[in-house]
C-alpha cells in the first residue's frame, strides 16, 4: 500500500493487521491495534479504520467481531461455486457424476486462501465434520483430485448411490472408511469399486456471526 497522501499511522495500522492476520489466522480488534500501534484512543484508530475502508484497502462488517478483511486486488481470484455438499447423511447430486460446470455464484478470494491452485468452492450442509471446525453453512475450496491418502478429507462420490459426500478416507483391508470428524456420528463403509474421489479439501471459509457457532 504507497498511495500518495496516506500517512505513515495508516501505513504503520495496515501492516499492523497484515501481520497480525498472517501470524495468527485472524483479524484484530480496535484494541489489539491501539496497543500494537501505540495510539492515544479507538477514536483514533476508528477514524484510520474507515479512512482505509473508503479507500478499498480493508473491509469490514459491523456486525461480525474481528471482522477486518484486507483488500489487494493484485492478489484477487476469482473461484467458483459450484453448489452443495454434505457433511452428514450423503446427498444426491447429478446424474452424470460430476460438479455442474455453470457456477451458482463467483467468489472472490485471496490466492493466500486458494495456494496458488485451481479450485472450486462447495457450501457444506450437515454437522459431520464439525470437530474438523467445518460446520453447516461453511464453505470448502476444492482442489480437483481422483485419488487420496489415508486421512485426506475429500469430496466422495458414492456410484450405486449417486450421491456424494464429504468426509476422511481410509483404506482397511476390502472395504473404504468413510470416517466423520463428529463424534456422535458412525463411519461408512463402502467397497472401493463404489467410491470416487472427486476433490480433495484445501481450504475453508468459515461463516461468521452465529454466536452459538463453533470457533
Amino acid at each position: 500500500m504507497r498511495k500518495p497522501g496516506v500517512s505513515e499511522t495508516r501505513r504503520r495500522i495496515f501492516k499492523f493487521i497484515r501481520d497480525f492476520i498472517e501470524e495468527r489466522g485472524y483479524a484484530p480488534t480496535v484494541r489489539d491495534i491501539l496497543k500494537g500501534c501505540n495510539i492515544s484512543s479507538t477514536a483514533v484508530v476508528q477514524h484510520h479504520l474507515n479512512i482505509l475502508e473508503r479507500e478499498g484497502h480493508i473491509h469490514r462488517d459491523p456486525e461480525v467481531f474481528r471482522s477486518i478483511q484486507l483488500i489487494d486486488k493484485r492478489n484477487i481470484v476469482r473461484v467458483p461455486l459450484l453448489g452443495n455438499i454434505s457433511a452428514g447423511a450423503p446427498i444426491p447430486v447429478p446424474d452424470s457424476g460430476t460438479w455442474d460446470n455453470e457456477a451458482a455464484e463467483m467468489l472472490e478470494l485471496t490466492d493466500e486462501l486458494t495456494q496458488g491452485k485451481e479450485v472450486y468452492a462447495l457450501k457444506v450442509k450437515g454437522i459431520s465434520m464439525v470437530d474438523a471446525l467445518i460446520d453447516d453453512g461453511d464453505i470448502v475450496l476444492m482442489e480437483s483430485a481422483n485419488t487420496a491418502n489415508d486421512g485426506d478429507m475429500v469430496a466422495v462420490w458414492l456410484k450405486d448411490k449417486h450421491e456424494v459426500t464429504l468426509k476422511r478416507l481410509f483404506r482397511e483391508q476390502q472395504v473404504i472408511r468413510l470416517q466423520p470428524s463428529n463424534s456422535q456420528m458412525e463411519p461408512l463403509y463402502v467397497n472401493f469399486q463404489n467410491v470416487e474421489v472427486q476433490g480433495k479439501v484445501v481450504g475453508v471459509i468459515r461463516k461468521l456471526g452465529d454466536k452459538n457457532k463453533r470457533r
